[in-house]
């Protein structure tokens, strides 16, 4: 049999903190096998998203294992991330020009009252 040692792309961490930080539950899988997404996010106390961490510069390559596990997958499929901001995203965080205009509504809610 021929075993692999599990590999972390190099924002794998970086993805991790940043989701931790804004209160998300994260599993790291990396090491599971078998096509298993990276990492396997909770929130809302119901939520849940499986991730595949890319490095920002790699080729969106898909490994035959993951194609297998895709197939055998019977929940929401995983999202491909390849930064803070695209994971963010996915867990349901505003990021950026999103996030400002969140912040810009709730500003003229408030000082409506």
């Amino acid at each position: 049999m021929n075993y692999r040692r599990a590999k972390r792309d190099g924002n794998h961490a970086e993805i991790v903190r940043a989701l931790r930080d804004c209160g998300r539950s994260v599993l790291e899988l990396h090491t599971v096998g078998g096509g298993c997404p990276d990492l396997l996010v909770g929130y809302g106390g119901y939520a849940m998203v499986l991730l595949e961490v890319k490095n920002p510069s790699g080729r969106d390559r898909v490994e035959e294992s993951q194609r297998t596990f895709l197939k055998a997958w019977r929940g929401k499929p995983p999202v491909v991330v390849r930064s803070v901001d695209e994971a963010l995203r996915a867990c349901g965080i505003a990021t950026g020009d999103e996030r400002d205009e969140a912040i810009r509504v709730t500003e003229r809610e408030e000082t409506r009252r």
